[in-house]
């Protein structure tokens, strides 16, 4: 199996929807002379474990997210439909006065196996194979020093997110084993999730010639029958002309941070100067109540292993800014899921946005 293929184009229907996104997001006349705060930020993401040599568990995920310019208030955005302007206005936490707001779009899949794909059988002590897509709106209410996000999800599991199909087809395009298991996946089930986190950016130290540190701790929640729980961590930076945002993260719900906030990030130096070097390191502790892709269905008689209450993710990365870019890459080392699950994970992934 030619692992690195399989990488390369395991990542084409994300670039496809990218592509649908750009053409969605063409710039309103209003934006044609723009300051700082009249960008818009796309984010592409794209996590795989075939950077670390596996192919199982959490093994692919792709999301595309658009994220505003800075708002007033949440129905300042034409583009923004109607209907969602009262859900806005009735969200706790991300309505204070005085604050940017913005308004983040969102869509994407995750896709988990078990460790051997190469068995039809049903794998009763590995987890369930699962895909899952989704779309979601986020509502962010930020200052200089707090950011707070309220995302709704809003997808599928089961054979209609497609998962299969996808892997399937990749696999057949590169010539890699075809998995046999999937026949043993969960069953159809509409997924509403409601996601909540807090990120504070404090410690800013800089010194001479644009080096400096900061340090983003994070504290959030998640309730729905896709996941249920809390999680807790933190992420330092240290670097050469540091992003003037909320850092980089993984893909998960209230990952959107990548839009700069003013004048003052590198990404709106002079052309000869959109320069910058850094590097990263969290972690994300999470307390889990619930987790639909290794719980099972909720409604429905479906495959599950025995969840562990407490999980962690490492996280070691390093970004650049070019222009207008923000690239960054990073390797995830996560903790064992369930009980059964013979050892902790690792993967790579990609982030890519670009204001406009």
């Amino acid at each position: 199996m030619n692992r690195r293929v399989l990488s390369v184009f395991s990542v084409l229907p994300g670039l496809l929807i990218a592509l649908v996104f750009c053409l969605a997001s063409v710039p309103h006349p209003a934006y044609a002379k723009k300051q700082s705060g009249e960008y818009r930020t796309f984010t592409l993401y794209f996590e795989n474990d075939l950077f670390e040599g596996t192919d199982r568990q959490y093994t692919n995920g792709v999301k595309l997210a658009w994220i505003s310019p800075d708002l007033s208030g949440y129905a300042d955005d034409p583009r923004i439909p109607k209907w969602s302007h009262s859900i806005a206005e009735r969200l706790p936490f991300v309505g204070r006065p005085d604050t940017i707001k913005t308004i983040s779009l969102s869509i994407g899949q995750n896709i988990y196996t078990p460790e051997n794909i190469r068995v039809a059988e049903l794998l009763a002590h590995d987890r369930p194979y699962a895909g899952i897509s989704y779309a979601g709106i986020g509502f962010s209410s930020k200052d200089n020093f707090r950011m707070d996000t309220v995302e709704i999800n809003l997808g599928i599991v089961g054979p209609n997110s497609y998962a299969e199909q996808i892997q399937k087809t990749v696999h057949e395009w590169v010539g890699s084993p075809r998995p046999l298991g999937w026949q043993n996946q969960l069953k159809n089930e509409p997924v509403l999730n409601l996601y909540y986190e807090r990120k504070w950016r404090f410690k800013q130290l800089f010194w001479g010639r644009g080096w400096g540190v900061d340090l983003i701790p994070h504290l959030g929640g998640a309730a729905g029958n896709a996941y249920t729980g809390i999680n807790l961590g933190s992420q330092v930076r240290f670097g050469w002309h540091l992003p003037n945002d909320f850092g980089t993260f993984v893909i998960r719900p209230g990952s959107d941070t990548n839009a700069p906030m003013d004048e003052n990030d590198p990404r709106f130096n002079e052309p000869f100067y959109r320069l910058g070097l850094h590097f990263f390191a969290g972690i994300d502790g999470r307390c889990v109540l619930r987790n639909i892709l290794l719980d099972g269905n909720t409604f429905r008689s479906s495959h599950s292993v025995d969840k562990k209450p407490l999980v962690a993710n490492f996280v070691l990365g390093a970004g650049i800014i070019l222009y207008r870019f923000k690239i960054s890459y990073a390797r995830v080392f996560q903790t064992e899921e369930f009980y059964t699950q013979k050892e902790e994970q690792s993967y790579g992934s990609i982030t890519i946005s670009f204001s406009y």
